[in-house]
């Protein structure tokens, strides 16, 4: 059960938008990683449950990802307390990840500056013996990941480091387009919304683009961290 990488996005989506293309790069270089879901997305414009969970894994075959689970939490109304905080403690126990990533500290939609503030917190929780959890009957030995790593989303945010993305965007983009209901579809005749326009993939794509340019690549994503990023050796930084 143990991953490399557990990636947690507050919908359907979040991940494939803003760090697939490192987990893509990663699963390619022998690494496991996964996905939770906190929601099933229930509250888009576009689509419904049904049609997300079918696109849902679309494009987790398309990144080469096995385990992908979904904690059922209310689409809108994602709260950092205690019951949801256990939910997340049990993925993390489960799954037992060096890395987490998490949505952004703040973004357009309040779901994912909430989500971001609950995985921290359960992230650290999960490593405290005194807090018991169970799955399947079985207590849960006390874990906490290495370090938590924020992916960007819609509102552009300071970066404490990028990853080269480059030979895996075209990937990237093929797993977003696994959602086929809720982005750019001329067949649609579902209402348009923020992330259904052309121009949104283009956005992506220019997202991606300007993270890359620092580190002489073609695409990367960025991530922000919590704390000090201590380095082993300074040769991994050129």
């Amino acid at each position: 059960m143990t991953l490399d990488i557990l990636a947690f996005g507050a919908h359907p989506d979040d991940v494939e938008l803003s760090c697939s293309g490192t987990l893509i790069k990663h699963i390619v270089k022998g690494y496991k990683a996964g996905i939770v879901d906190l929601t099933k997305g229930e509250l888009s414009t576009r689509g419904d449950v049904k049609t997300r969970q079918k696109e849902v894994a679309a494009a987790s075959k398309i990144i080469g990802i096995k385990d992908r689970e979904n904690l059922g939490f209310r689409d809108g109304f994602i709260i950092n307390d205690e019951a949801h905080q256990l939910e997340v403690i049990k993925m993390i126990r489960k799954y037992r990840p060096a890395v987490v990533f998490a949505n952004a500290k703040y973004d357009r939609h309040p779901d994912h500056g909430k989500a971001a503030e609950l995985v921290r917190d359960a992230c650290f929780l999960a490593g405290l013996a005194k807090i018991e959890t169970k799955m399947k009957g079985e207590k849960q030995k006390p874990f906490r990941p290495k370090v938590v790593y924020n992916y960007q989303q819609a509102l552009h945010q300071p970066a404490d480091f990028v990853v080269d993305i480059s030979d895996y965007f075209e990937k990237k983009i093929e797993c977003i387009r696994a959602y086929k209901s809720q982005f750019y579809n001329p067949a649609s005749k579902e209402p348009q919304t923020y992330i259904s326009s052309p121009e949104f993939l283009d956005y992506i794509k220019a997202r991606d683009s300007y993270f890359g340019v620092p580190i002489g690549a073609k695409y990367a994503e960025a991530f922000s961290v919590n704390r000090l990023v201590g380095v082993n050796d300074l040769m991994n930084l050129l």
